[in-house]
């Protein structure tokens, strides 16, 4: 047993070594700097920052652990779902002040560290709606000219955008992470919270122009116009308080960051089990909306079965989910159970919509349907004093009664009628500040967010959940999530799909799958749909819209017939979504890779009018030696030489799977 110890202790030491103020681990370096009064921390011997701290706001004032006249350190060995390393805590205590408890997680060889703090008070309970566990200036790392900081959205409502801005801004506020990075060499810092069961998290930087960042401050307690609230985000209280926890990292790539940031928060919550190929299928949303009729959802789905599914539009599964949207509560229940019936002869799965958050009559004395005790005033969350009105809905409050018989009927009619997949729409308006919530215990958006969403697993857990209007965070509650907001036939549209891929690709750790919304084929150029197509196999979910009925159009059928059915195209569509090339978009990237075990694809967008001529970027691809490498068109079907000049028409899109 003593030569056991002994062997550990050495093992430790190997490890860790640690001092009377600080701790270095690895690639890890963390001390205290009294000269900055606040937290030196070092990758690989670079200093990131020399005096990082935490912050909170307490009783109207900011409070920092630069405020506290005491402190001391204490590291402990650690090991948790993220892998065996170390904490090392600072606790912080002064006159007046509840104590605050900081800790860093350092795991030796992994590219990033945890951190989180708590408060709490000896005698009494305290409260705050603010809490920041990381807050330096300035961030000492070389960006360079070209440097870029990301704009992450809280949601995909109101067509908001991704963004890759150059460091010229005063001031940016991206929400729950960001990446800060040199697109050439792709070094840079990823900062984002990984929970997410309280607070709205959000970065806030301030730049050094040219080529830097000035400040950079992640908290929990955003609430603005972005994130949709019209008042402060709520208050925790307690003899303890907690931050959120926050990922810090340094990376050799930006691109493996923000993937290994997804897995962070996968690891603490992970995504909705799913044991099926990604979902191929149809929506009526695209074009038929509310035109949809009970005939024409059966003459759709007799569509696919007679033109499409024996034609390869069909998942790994050989099956295709065909779902009605907004609309459908005008068919009647023997309707709903006879197209579960006809999908299911035909070899498909049948979907459905429901939107659990949301009062679209906006009539405060109406008399809830499902709850007759109650009326519509009684449930909606309010902001000083009004109901809250977005997207033309007004919204109701998650924890209300009310709200969970309303989920025991809809769960009910869609399981007594056969439904195995559901379209969850306006989830946002679930996750608004309010002036109250009918369980006293919830004081937050998110908390009451998180409380409705169990709930809606709880009726609805055992059929497959796609998000479409969202919040990004929490994502524990559905297999995938629309990457952005409504997007149908044209150029703009792939493009608008692709700004989200190309700085939002790695939400795929969070979800199963992304989903590029309806693809819409009719009213476009031929270009416009291989390239709509193609946004949707290298995002995700495989979803159309196009109206299949016998009075559709039949452009838009003959166009399925064509663009649906190629082989190569649809063999990409494994649910894995590609990551951008490059960083450097003000809108959307255009480049676009993943690797597969049969090979690379590289995905070149034109969102111009005109021809562009251009060259494979091999070797920012990766690949080494390209005279090896054999390269095919897979929507032409011809081979192509990746040393040469390739010329993508305008309003289209190159697709090559390149093997060797």
């Amino acid at each position: 047993m003593r030569q056991l110890n002994i062997s550990i202790l050495f093992l430790c030491i190997a490890f860790v070594a640690w001092s009377k103020n600080g701790i270095e681990s690895g690639k890890w370096k963390l001390s205290y700097s009294s000269e900055q009064n606040g937290i030196a921390i070092e990758k690989n011997s670079s200093v990131l920052c020399s005096g990082l701290y935490a912050s909170w706001n307490w009783e109207g004032k900011e409070i920092s652990t630069r405020d506290y006249s005491n402190r001391k350190w204490e590291t402990n060995a650690w090991q948790d779902a993220f892998g065996k390393g170390f904490t090392w805590t600072v606790t912080y205590s002064g006159k007046d002040l509840p104590v605050l408890v900081q800790t860093f997680y350092v795991y030796p060889e992994k590219d990033y560290l945890l951190t989180e703090f708590f408060v709490k008070h000896p005698s009494g309970e305290i409260a705050s709606n603010y809490m920041a566990p990381v807050h330096f200036h300035p961030v000492e790392f070389p960006f360079g000219e070209e440097g870029r900081a990301l704009f992450v959205p809280y949601d995909n409502d109101a067509w908001i955008r991704f963004q890759s801005h150059p460091l010229t801004f005063d001031r940016l506020t991206s929400y729950e992470v960001t990446a800060v990075f040199n697109p050439a060499s792709r070094k840079g810092i990823v900062l984002g919270s990984i929970e997410h069961d309280y607070w709205k998290t959000a970065v806030t930087m301030t730049s050094a122009q040219p080529e830097g960042i000035g400040s950079l401050v992640c908290y929990g307690g955003v609430a603005d116009s972005l994130t949709r609230d019209s008042k402060p985000h709520g208050a925790l209280s307690g003899k303890v308080i907690k931050s959120p926890k926050v990922l810090l990292g340094v990376f050799d790539d930006w691109r493996n960051g923000l993937e290994q940031y997804g897995e962070a928060n996968a690891l603490v919550a992970p995504p909705k089990a799913w044991d099926k190929a990604v979902p191929f299928g149809w929506n009526s949303w695209g074009v038929l909306q509310f035109n949809l009729t009970y005939s024409k959802a059966m003459q759709v789905s007799d569509f696919f079965r007679n033109y499409l599914q024996e034609q390869s539009f069909l998942n790994s599964d050989h099956t295709l989910y065909v779902g009605l949207d907004s609309g459908w509560d005008r068919f009647t229940e023997d309707e709903l159970k006879s197209f579960v019936q006809q999908c299911r002869k035909n070899g498909q799965i049948a979907g459905i919509y429901w939107t659990p958050f949301t009062d679209w009559g906006r009539n405060p004395e109406a008399t809830v349907r499902e709850a007759t005790e109650y009326q519509f005033k009684d449930i909606y969350i309010y902001s000083h004093g009004k109901p809250q009105e977005l997207d033309g809905a007004y919204a109701i409050d998650p924890t209300h009664p009310a709200i969970e018989e309303r989920m025991k009927k809809a769960s009910e009619l869609f399981h007594r009628c056969g439904f195995e997949y559901v379209k969850m729409d306006f989830m946002t308006h679930g996750a608004l500040e309010s002036d109250r919530w009918y369980r006293p215990e919830i004081r937050t958006g998110v908390q009451a967010y998180n409380y409705g969403m169990e709930l809606l697993n709880r009726y609805f857990g055992d059929m497959y959940i796609n998000l479409s209007i969202s919040p990004v965070f929490p994502a524990q509650y559905a297999q995938s999530r629309r990457i952005a907001c409504d997007a149908w036939n044209k150029i703009k549209d792939t493009e608008y799909t692709m700004n989200a891929v190309s700085y939002g690709w790695w939400i795929d750790q969070v979800y199963q799958y992304n989903d590029a919304d309806h693809v819409v084929l009719r009213e476009a150029s031929e270009g416009e749909n291989r390239a709509r197509v193609t946004s949707a196999v290298i995002t995700g979910l495989y979803i159309v819209g196009d109206d299949f009925s016998e009075e559709g159009s039949e452009e838009g059928k003959e166009r399925a017939k064509m663009y649906l059915t190629n082989p190569r195209i649809n063999a990409i569509a494994n649910g894995v979504s590609f990551r951008p090339l490059e960083g450097n978009g003000e809108k959307s990237e255009n480049q676009f890779v993943r690797t597969d075990e049969d090979g690379t694809y590289y995905v070149c967008f034109n969102y111009t009018e005109a021809p562009v001529d251009i060259r494979i970027p091999w070797e920012r691809i990766g690949i080494a030696v390209p005279e090896k490498m054999e390269a095919v068109d897979c929507w032409k079907h011809e081979k192509i030489d990746i040393r040469g000049s390739v010329s993508v028409p305008g309003k289209d899109v190159l697709v090559v799977k390149i093997t060797g």
